[in-house]
């Protein structure tokens, strides 16, 4: 199983006509995901066209999600226009709105937040890499990508990652593959101080999935958010859990990286992070070179295979 994506997913491109979400798009169909539309208001009726594929183009998300059957939007729209665009899944009722979209001004992610306040459609991001379910095809094809990370260093498996950071997020999948090691589903949540799903909610999916043996959880400094799904764990996990947090050497009062990675308090610090990763039972990845192995040890510690 997998969570949150599945390879029959349908999604939609908000932003498929611009070169970044055109790129994207391509490569998505590439490995095999069901993208069956394109949204960019004024050029409804145009089609994307792809190595084979063509891909209808609508004005609106409710007009696509209608003609199409799409329950998923990737965002790529400039950030100016893109808080906008997360609110138009929001009214159409999709199930899921991942923005990859970066600056994002907080004043108007706080008015999305507040606007998505008890509604149906989940929101991955902001300034995040997406999510990718690995396939069984070759390089991991026949999944569903969605966003902008490398799919074929993917392998279909059983641990689930979620990190707040992109490239440590490519990292960590990269080792466990290397390791003959596949995973259930990857989930960047994106590093900005105000976005969607955190670290927890994940977690908590990746815990009720029977499909998911092991856990990867990847933070940094600044705000609580992993310091929240840590002492989750501790109380109502039992699958094994590796944790790493970047930022070690960042001094207070200094942002390192995303917005959101700013260390404000003392219990902002990776430091402070490691401690209660350690308190609550989590395998600490000293580097991020030490992600995958971190994991193994949990694993072998607690009799669960991965592979």
């Amino acid at each position: 199983m997998s969570i949150l994506i599945t390879p029959e997913t349908k999604i939609m491109v908000q932003g498929i006509t611009g070169a970044f979400g055109g790129k994207h798009a391509g490569l998505s169909l590439d490995y095999g995901t069901q993208l069956v539309a394109g949204v960019t208001p004024g050029k409804g009726g145009l089609t994307f066209d792809h190595n084979g594929h063509s891909v209808p183009v609508f004005n609106t998300v409710a007009e696509a999600a209608a003609a199409t059957g799409a329950t998923v939007s990737a965002i790529f729209v400039p950030p100016p226009f893109a808080a906008d665009a997360i609110l138009e899944c929001v009214d159409a009722g999709l199930d899921l709105a991942v923005c990859i979209t970066e600056g994002i001004p907080i004043k108007d992610m706080v008015r999305v937040k507040r606007a998505m306040t008890g509604k149906a459609t989940r929101l991955v991001g902001p300034n995040c890499p997406g999510l990718v379910t690995p396939g069984t095809g070759e390089n991991s094809s026949g999944g569903c990508r969605i966003g902008i990370a490398p799919g074929y260093i993917h392998k279909k498996g059983h641990v689930g990652v979620v990190s707040r950071s992109g490239t440590l997020t490519y990292e960590a999948v990269y080792q466990l593959t290397e390791k003959n090691i596949g995973q259930s589903t990857c989930v960047g949540i994106g590093g900005d101080p105000v976005n969607g799903t955190s670290h927890l909610d994940v977690i908590k999916l990746f815990n009720e999935d029977p499909e998911t043996h092991g856990i990867i959880l990847i933070g940094e400094i600044g705000g609580s958010a992993e310091v929240e799904a840590a002492r989750w764990i501790k109380d109502n996990c039992t699958k094994p859990v590796a944790g790493f947090i970047a930022g070690a050497t960042a001094p207070p009062g200094r942002r390192m990286g995303h917005a959101g990675a700013i260390v404000g308090g003392a219990e902002d610090t990776a430091e402070a992070k490691i401690k209660v990763f350690e308190e609550c039972g989590i395998e600490v990845a000293v580097t991020p070179s030490d992600m995958a192995d971190a994991l193994l040890r949990s694993a072998e510690a607690k009799g669960v295979t991965l592979s």
